[in-house]
């Protein structure tokens, strides 16, 4: 039986982008009934480049929107005028947008404009705060009222868009970071730090980027690191920077003198998989690492005030801690003192999926009665 061929255009613009949307790409460039078109807004160059080489991805498109110190608005118009020609030009069947970037909300609105069908892949995340996370929060909510397909990654993120009103073609999928994680696990990447020895002691490996938790939430932040390595002299601390100076420089103020302190560049995201599996656990306010973590075993504790992925939570993967430095060294300490506690977090089944989402969103997609 022959199928008409399924104009998709697959849009990104940020590294998290890139490595959920990876197994998504690659499912639909493998499916002979697909015309996939890849298109980069640029909203982040370098660390969205490192990951379309580690998936040996390359883009169709590239509207290089990317400048110094650029604001949300300039994201939105910038990412609104490049897609609108060429949506016109590819005329896709769909659109797919992951997440709750504001390249994905400005994608999603551009295929909108241009009456295409949007395919929304991680729907439904909800903190139910619209400034926490900001903007992420209103963009997936944005999002949501626009799409027709809500590809939910769990049973929890079905239920809040059915919550919001949100009940047609809404497909719990699993997550396509796990996809990508055990893909790159699997080949058992390296990730080599100058002076830092894997084999000695314990290493916590630390992200911290969210806008929410820039200005005194950051300082507090930095100050439980610099406590934790002083309580614990047998702990390592690799802490690679976001290149925002406005989360670099309090950093780098606070931790660089310290000689257990690792301050790096960003790892490329074979590198992070390979710091994932070394560590001993993980202190982050990153999204993806709260779901990631738990399918090597290594217990996240969240540096934040709420969070989206609540199931983590639950499942007991992660724990969330806020940002007060006596909470994030009052929990660090926990788990670096008391084996039962940190066994039992290491061993609880993560909650988003088996690695098989993109496959269910390539058949969902060819099964619907869209095309």
């Amino acid at each position: 039986m022959s199928y008409p061929a399924i104009k998709v255009c697959i849009t990104l613009g940020t590294r998290p982008e890139a490595i959920k949307l990876a197994p998504v790409i690659k499912a639909f460039q493998d499916d002979p009934h697909c015309q996939t078109q890849v298109i980069l807004t640029g909203q982040h160059r370098e660390m969205v480049e490192q990951v379309m080489g580690l998936f040996q991805l390359t883009a169709d498109h590239d509207l290089a929107i990317m400048k110094p110190k650029q604001t949300l608005t300039e994201i939105t118009c910038g990412s609104l005028q490049g897609l609108e020609s060429l949506f016109q030009e590819l005329s896709p069947h769909l659109v797919l947008v992951q997440g709750d970037t504001t390249t994905a909300f400005a994608a999603a609105l551009a295929a909108f404009y241009q009456k295409i069908p949007v395919g929304h892949v991680e729907a439904g995340l909800r903190t139910d705060n619209l400034f926490n996370p900001y903007p992420e929060e209103a963009n997936r909510r944005l999002i949501s009222q626009i799409a027709h397909f809500h590809f939910a990654p769990t049973s929890t993120a079905l239920n809040n868009l059915q919550r919001f009103g949100i009940v047609n073609r809404v497909y719990c999928t699993g997550n396509t970071v796990i996809d990508a994680l055990l893909s790159v696990a699997q080949l058992n990447p390296v990730c080599n730090i100058p002076h830092l020895d894997w084999h000695q002691g314990r290493t916590i490996l630390a992200t911290v980027h969210r806008r929410e938790n820039w200005g005194p939430p950051l300082e507090e932040i930095g100050a439980a690191f610099l406590e934790i390595l002083e309580t614990f002299p047998d702990v390592k601390l690799l802490l690679p920077l976001h290149r925002n100076p406005v989360v670099r420089e309090p950093l780098s103020a606070k931790l660089a003198a310290h000689p257990r302190a690792f301050l790096t560049e960003p790892l490329d995201y074979g590198e992070l998989v390979g710091a994932i599996q070394r560590c001993t656990l993980l202190l982050t306010d990153s999204g993806g690492l709260q779901e990631e973590a738990p399918s090597l075993g290594k217990p996240v504790l969240v540096l934040r005030e709420n969070t989206e992925r609540p199931e983590a939570i639950e499942a007991g993967t992660a724990k969330l801690v806020g940002t007060r430095t006596e909470s994030i060294v009052e929990h660090t300490s926990t788990l670096l003192t008391d084996s039962q506690a940190y066994e039992t977090m290491a061993s609880a089944i993560n909650p988003f999926g088996d690695g098989t989402a993109a496959q269910q969103i390539l058949k969902i997609v060819q099964q619907s009665d869209l095309f």
